[in-house]
């Protein structure tokens, strides 16, 4: 008897932790439901599993969020690709509630099943659908229809393509914004789907409709259908049809649809190509780097460096440089610290000459803006400009700046000096670095800010890697063990630190003779951190050491420290001596 119920244990279990009123059941109820259609069989899965989830009226939004992620991926379960079409009715329910995030996975669901499903399916199921939720009452079903219609498309017959293409032009013009919004957000996708004499026609025809929507928020979603249509075009389609849209709405009365043409520029010039950008997007982009609003400031002087990639260098000096000058003193910090992460990379576009003449100075005044991003994104991106200046006018210019950020108030911008060094040290050269950058690097190991010390290390780790370890021996090791006597016990350990990344670089007999003699006597330190911090260096050392050292000096020292009163030390000390008994049992 047991034998004949267990095929229905795991549908009835399903079906009662479904019911449940604890949620988290209900929940790992969905989210096991492939192990309950294993369980059930292909055929039983059609019949009583769909079906039930189909009925199911669950109120819950997360629960009914893991059912639409679930069925996307149920094809196998029911059989394989010829049943598809029975995961097609419970995510049609789903595409309906009101939930947006649980209609966007249904929809993403079902695009996933329908790309799998054979013509004749799409046809007799997946169009239907697509229709029933096109006409829905109720405007979620409506909204969710918008995303399926570039699967339905492709696979229809002439006369199913023709009521496809009229039924998503009246969603278009639908009375609510939000559908009007999801045709607009999907047309790039459909459009990709519809033949070429037909997309001309009336796909631009419900282009054009969007474009001129008395809801900003669904201009400025035709704002991308630009760039998406753009591609489909021919040019001259382009020119004719596209580009008038661009510059009205660089001029549009919304904000928000100006920020999404500055932010979207550089794929509309793609789309329409070089000349008409010339012409006639220049004037548009400039009047975007003037607008009174900050945010579309800020988008157009994100996207300066890429756009003068497009133009030639005369006419970026000409009409986006003078923009940019203005910009560099803009009264946003964000729209200054937008140009900064962007500015360096208009140096290879003008040239060598236009970029001393002309950028320099506006580096300059970024670098000693009062707001830190500013400096921040600056400093990041000083190697391109050392591309094309060269490193003698750059440290001329440039470097006095650097210092002074070097002791910035800001600690992250400190930071990002730090790590700027390595690439700026391999540029300048050992010479230059020395005089010039030497003392600041140990500077920073006695900064407040730990992550700072932290960088500081690695910083002449990565220094030492560049110049090799007879310059670190020279200029690197002698000023950093002069520190480890420092008062403060923090600076020390910073030392410490040091020494562990740094003996890998410098090579067994160097950390023998130098390094190590330094931690041993660290172990004597009255400050428990600073004791098992050597346990921890010494741990890291074995490897570089060889036996005999390990054995003669590394060992009696850490079974003294595993002695130790402190438990932490005696912790640190005792591993340390299992990391040495591991190293050293193979030979």
């Amino acid at each position: 008897m047991a034998m004949i119920d267990e095929p229905l244990y795991p549908i009835a279990i399903l079906i009662d932790e479904l019911k449940n009123e604890d949620i988290q059941l209900r929940l790992n109820s969905i989210r096991r439901l492939s192990t309950i259609a294993r369980a059930l069989g292909e055929e039983r899965t059609r019949k009583e599993l769909i079906p039930f989830l189909s009925e199911n009226n669950d109120d819950d939004d997360e629960v009914l969020l893991a059912m639409a992620e679930e069925l996307g991926v149920f094809i196998p379960y029911v059989g394989g690709v010829e049943y598809a079409h029975v995961l097609l009715p419970p995510l049609e329910t789903l595409c309906t509630v009101e939930e947006t995030c649980v209609r966007d996975k249904a929809v993403e669901s079902l695009c996933r099943i329908g790309a799998q499903m054979k013509e004749n399916d799409l046809v007799d199921s997946f169009v239907p659908l697509v229709k029933r939720l096109a006409a829905g009452e109720w405007f979620t079903a409506r909204v969710s229809s918008c995303g399926l219609f570039h699967i339905a498309y492709a696979s229809a017959p002439d006369h199913l393509k023709a009521e496809l293409r009229s039924i998503y032009g009246q969603l278009c013009q639908d009375d609510m914004p939000m559908v009007r919004r999801a045709a607009a957000t999907n047309l790039g996708k459909f459009a990709a789907t519809v033949e070429s004499n037909h997309l001309k026609i009336e796909i631009m025809s419900i282009f054009e409709d969007l474009t001129q929507d008395d809801q900003d928020s669904v201009r400025l979603l035709a704002v991308e259908g630009c760039a998406a249509l753009g591609k489909l075009l021919e040019p001259q389609d382009c020119v004719a049809h596209i580009l008038p849209v661009i510059v009205n709405f660089s001029q549009d009365k919304s904000w928000r649809v100006r920020y999404m043409v500055a932010n979207q520029l550089y794929e509309l010039c793609e789309a329409v190509g070089p000349e008409p950008t010339r012409a006639d997007l220049v004037p548009a982009y400039v009047r975007l780097l003037r607008d009174n609003e900050a945010e579309v400031r800020i988008a157009a002087a994100g996207k300066v460096t890429k756009f003068c990639r497009i133009l030639s260098p005369q006419l970026a000096i000409q009409h986006i440089l003078p923009c940019v000058k203005e910009l560099s003193s803009d009264s946003s910090q964000h729209v200054r610290s937008a140009l900064a992460s962007v500015i360096m990379g208009m140096a290879p576009v003008l040239g060598k000459d236009a970029t001393i003449e002309q950028l320099l100075p506006i580096f300059l005044s970024l670098l000693k803006d009062e707001f830190p991003d500013v400096r921040l994104n600056i400093i990041s991106k000083l190697d391109q400009v050392n591309q094309v200046i060269g490193i003698d006018l750059l440290s001329q210019s440039l470097l006095p700046a650097i210092v002074e950020l070097a002791e910035d108030r800001h600690w992250r911008v400190r930071l990002a000096i730090i790590e700027y060094i390595p690439l700026l040290a391999s540029q300048l050269g050992v010479g230059f670095f020395d005089d010039k950058l030497g003392a600041l690097c140990m500077q920073w190991l006695e900064d407040k800010v730990f992550s700072i010390r932290d960088a500081a290390a690695n910083n002449l780790k990565r220094l030492a890697e560049e110049f090799g370890p007879e310059w670190a021996m020279q200029h690197i090791i002698p000023q950093v063990l002069d520190k480890i006597n420092n008062p403060h016990y923090l600076y020390r350990m910073t030392i410490l630190h040091a020494v562990s990344l740094l003996a890998p670089v410098m090579g067994a007999d160097i950390t023998c003779q130098k390094l190590l003699p330094v931690v041993i006597a660290s172990s004597k330190d009255r400050v428990p951190n600073i004791k098992f911090n050597v346990a921890k260096v010494l741990q890291s050392l074995v490897p570089t050491l060889g036996q005999s050292v390990v054995e003669g000096t590394i060992r009696p020292c850490l079974v003294e420290l595993s002695e130790d009163p402190d438990v932490d030390v005696r912790y640190f000390a005792s591993q340390a001596l299992q990391a040495c008994d591991q190293v050293m049992m193979p030979s």
